[in-house]
């Protein structure tokens, strides 16, 4: 049982370990608890390897948690669009050019809510990033995964709204959803959790599934009135939500990445620094689903992404 909660910060879940040495990679390290995920690991004397789509914001962010801590700190950049499955693949050649041996892979990029939009190969954007460019980037970079490192899939108890579409994933003949369309994508990245964990535990590796609980930062910056009444109506939605400041918002993810609680354990849906338990029903704002835990449909799921990005990954 952690000995931590939902008021835990960043820096209190990694105090006294020793991670000195270890090489992170963050997606969405520019912006909101990646910037923070990444300031907490490289103080402890981690290799953070800060992955995102805009080398201005990148270069700036780096240069902000410097400027903050008032040390060089080993942050290394690495420009990537999740929505280019070309951008993903290059990418990932240089990260495992430059870091060959990778301990943390911290998968916390993510779009929210948006209207309808297309990534570069036609798929809905929240899914195609959320989890499409995030499954083809985790792949590649699996065999530079070490053992004894963790895989973290930041999803959110947005799941709630929505299990995979499996008949239309990509909104091509129905009705676009906003809230939807990021229901199914956090599923997605709970069950590609349960999928990635079961191929590589055999290596020592294990992955998680996130929800680093409701925070103010630019993933909200599709919101408009519609959207947030939408939201506001959703069983379970806002109503049960407490907003966490983004140290406490990076805290599960770091947890998830370097907890010893989690030694031997893996595909597992954590919150608030805890193992959450099941959905207690659908009013209920805690806790994960079934389907998105279900191994059948991890594997499915593993099957459907492979066939978006053209190639196989016998992990």
């Amino acid at each position: 049982m952690s000995t931590f909660n939902k008021d835990s910060s960043s820096d209190e879940v990694i105090a006294g370990l020793s991670l000195a040495g270890k090489t992170a990679v963050v997606t969405g390290a520019s912006a909101g608890i990646g910037i923070e995920t990444c300031r907490a690991l490289a103080a402890t004397g981690v290799t953070v390897v800060m992955v995102a789509r805009d080398s201005d914001k990148l270069a700036r962010a780096r240069a902000q948690i410097i400027d903050d801590a008032g040390e060089e700190l080993a942050l290394e950049t690495v420009v990537l669009d999740l929505a280019d499955l070309d951008a993903v693949r290059r990418g990932a050649a240089e990260i495992l050019a430059r870091f060959p041996e990778i301990d943390m892979l911290i998968n916390n990029a993510g779009v929210m809510a948006c209207p309808l939009l297309r990534t570069a190969q036609g798929f809905e954007m929240q899914f195609g990033t959320n989890h499409v460019g995030h499954f083809l980037l985790t792949c590649l970079l699996a065999p530079a995964l070490v053992a004894g490192s963790r895989v973290v899939n930041l999803s959110s108890t947005g799941h709630y709204f929505s299990d995979i579409l499996w008949q239309d994933p990509n909104y091509e003949r129905s009705d676009y959803s906003p809230w939807q369309a990021y229901g199914q994508s956090k599923t997605a990245n709970v069950l590609f959790s349960v999928a990635l964990d079961a191929r590589l535990k055999g290596r020592g590796v294990r992955a998680f599934a996130v929800h680093p609980g409701a925070i103010h930062t630019e993933l909200g910056r599709h919101l408009d009135e519609a959207t947030t009444q939408e939201l506001m109506s959703a069983p379970g939605a806002a109503a049960g939500w407490e907003f966490k400041t983004v140290a406490q918002g990076a805290a599960t993810s770091l947890w998830a990445a370097t907890s010893p609680t989690l030694d031997g354990q893996g595909a597992l849906f954590l919150e608030d620094c805890q193992v959450a338990p099941a959905r207690a029903d659908d009013q209920a704002s805690h806790g994960v689903e079934s389907y998105a835990l279900d191994p059948e449909a991890a594997e499915r799921l593993w099957t459907l992404s492979e066939e978006l990005v053209g190639q196989r990954f016998p992990l």
